[in-house]
């Protein structure tokens, strides 16, 4: 029960961010879909890697731009369990963000998988410029590894071992 001017008055004022706010929901205006996409998870589009690659392996999905096209590309990169990348280098840094599972890394030209840093979901990791590096996930992983990557293009990858498979199992 409210007993003086005072109570009335800080009621009235609590209230008020409610009203207003119930009044901004019903006068919102639609979403312009000119100035915001969205792409619910169901209608990205991943597709198999490279030519020779096993389609459970690793898979992309293309969000913006293209890792060969001048400018920011970002992507969603999905290693399955049991693939990695064969050592490679890149041109430009990719910013990369483990959106889901376990990505397993490492740096250099000596593909040793046993020697990987594991990254669970959360985890950023810069990929230096003209550095190699490998990654992928474990034989044994209970799930593929999604990661979301960003960059500038074009980013030129390079294998470090021409004539060997890009993707390996392990």
């Amino acid at each position: 029960m409210l007993t003086s001017r005072r109570d009335v008055l800080m009621a009235s004022f609590f209230a008020l961010p409610f009203a207003l706010a119930a009044q901004a929901e019903g006068d919102a205006s639609p979403i312009d879909p000119t100035q915001t996409m969205i792409t619910l998870p169901d209608k990205i589009v991943w597709r198999s890697g490279q030519a020779g690659v096993p389609a459970e392996s690793v898979q992309s999905a293309a969000l913006f731009g293209g890792t060969e096209q001048p400018g920011l590309y970002y992507q969603l990169v999905k290693w399955f369990p049991g693939y990695m990348s064969a050592p490679h280098v890149y041109d430009t840094d990719r910013l990369c963000v483990v959106v889901s599972g376990v990505w397993w890394c490492n740096s250099g030209a000596d593909f040793d998988p046993a020697s990987t840093v594991p990254c669970p979901a959360g985890t950023f990791i810069r990929r230096v410029a003209h550095t190699p590096h490998y990654d992928g996930v474990k034989a044994g992983g209970k799930e593929p590894a999604v990661i979301a990557i960003c960059g500038i293009g074009p980013n030129n990858q390079r294998w470090l071992e021409p004539g060997t498979p890009n993707v390996r199992r392990v």
